[in-house]
C-alpha cells in the first residue's frame, strides 16, 4: 500500500504527497490514485505540478520504489455569482480536506434568485477567504432551505470527485429523521419510485414513469397524537440523491411530511416539513477510514414531539 500525506503549500494551494511501493509509469500512479484527466489538465495549464523527489516530471515518467510524489492541485477560483460572506458555521469536523457543518432550517445552502446570499455556501466561502485557502464551496450534499441536518463540504474539486464516487456505489449514507403524516404501516419498507419534474413547475418534483430511480428505505420508530394529528416518527435513508426525495416519496405513499405544504401537508402547527438529516456516514476519500457525524433533534421537532402522546 501506498503511504499519502496531505497539506497546503505556502499559497495555500491543495496537495497531495505519495510514498510509492511499486515501480510503474507515473501515469498509471496517479489513475490509481484516481487522479483524473481532468484534474490533470487542469494541472498542467492552471498552475499546479507533479514533482517526484522534488522535481517536476511528467506522466510518462518511469517510477521508482521509494519515489516521492507530490500532486500540487492549482488553486480554485469562486464560484460565479457566490459572493463570500461573514456568518455563523455550526461546524461539526474540519480537516485538510473536508468540512462537515449542521444546517439550521431555514437557511439555503447554495445561492438561488430568491436567497442570492446568506447561504451556507456564501458564508463556506467567506470562511476560505478568511483562511486564505485557494478554493470554492464544493456542496457534496444538499439540504432544502426548511431542511435542517449535516451537510457535507469539499476543499477541493478532487475530493468532491471522490466522495461523489462513493455515493454512486452506496458508500456515502445519509438517514434523515421525518415526521410524517397519519399512521404508517409497516414498520419497515423500501420505496422504489421515479421521481421526475411536475409538468407545469420548475420546483415541484413528483412520482412518473419517465423520472429518474429514487430508493429509500422508511423505518417507523412510533406513532403519536396531539390535538391537532395523528403523525409517525420515521427514519428514512437514501440510496439515490434525487430533488425532494423523501418529500416526494411519502407523499406518493399517502403520508406527507407535517408541514409541507408544497407537498399536500398543512402548515397550521408547523411552519416547515419537519424533515432533518441526522446522520451522514462515509469513508474519508485520503485516510480509507469511515466517519459518521450526527446532529440531534432541532428544538421546533423536539417541541412538537413534547407535545404530543405515543400511541400504543
Amino acid at each position: 500500500m501506498n503511504v499519502m500525506t496531505m497539506n497546503h503549500k505556502a499559497n495555500n494551494s491543495f496537495q497531495l504527497n505519495f510514498a510509492v511501493e511499486q515501480e510503474g509509469l507515473l501515469r498509471d500512479f496517479l489513475s490509481h490514485k484516481e487522479i483524473s484527466k481532468t484534474t490533470l489538465t487542469a494541472i498542467k495549464y492552471q498552475g499546479g505540478n507533479i514533482l517526484v523527489n522534488g522535481q517536476i516530471q511528467n506522466v510518462r515518467y518511469q517510477l521508482q520504489m521509494g519515489d516521492q510524489v507530490t500532486v500540487i492541485f492549482p488553486p480554485e477560483q469562486m464560484s460565479e455569482g457566490l459572493i463570500p460572506e461573514t456568518g455563523n458555521l455550526s461546524i461539526l469536523y474540519e480537516d485538510e480536506t473536508l468540512l462537515l457543518l449542521d444546517k439550521p432550517a431555514g437557511q439555503s445552502t447554495i445561492p438561488s434568485r430568491n436567497h442570492p446570499s446568506g447561504t451556507l455556501a456564501n458564508y463556506v466561502c467567506g470562511k476560505f477567504e478568511k483562511e486564505g485557502i485557494l478554493s470554492t464551496a464544493h456542496m457534496v450534499t444538499r439540504l432544502d432551505t426548511d431542511t435542517s441536518g449535516v451537510i457535507c463540504v469539499a476543499k477541493n474539486r478532487h475530493i468532491h470527485h471522490l466522495l461523489n464516487k462513493q455515493m454512486s456505489q452506496n458508500l456515502f449514507q445519509r438517514s434523515y429523521t421525518a415526521f410524517a403524516n397519519g399512521i404508517i404501516t409497516p414498520s419497515f419498507f423500501t420505496i422504489e419510485q421515479p421521481i421526475g419534474r411536475k409538468e407545469g413547475s420548475i420546483i415541484e418534483r413528483t412520482v412518473c414513469a419517465e423520472g429518474q430511480y429514487a430508493k429509500t428505505d422508511v423505518s417507523v420508530s412510533g406513532s403519536f397524537s396531539n390535538e391537532f394529528q395523528t403523525f409517525s416518527v420515521v427514519n428514512l435513508n437514501l440510496h439515490t440523491g434525487r430533488t425532494h426525495q423523501i418529500r416526494v416519496h411519502m407523499q406518493w405513499l399517502g403520508h406527507p411530511l407535517i408541514g409541507d405544504d408544497l407537498y399536500g401537508a398543512r402548515q397550521e402547527q408547523f411552519s416547515r416539513q419537519a424533515l432533518h438529516c441526522s446522520t451522514i456516514s462515509f469513508l474519508h476519500p485520503m485516510k480509507n477510514k469511515r466517519l459518521h457525524f450526527t446532529s440531534p433533534m432541532p428544538h421546533d421537532m423536539q417541541q412538537f414531539l413534547k407535545q404530543s402522546e405515543p400511541l400504543i
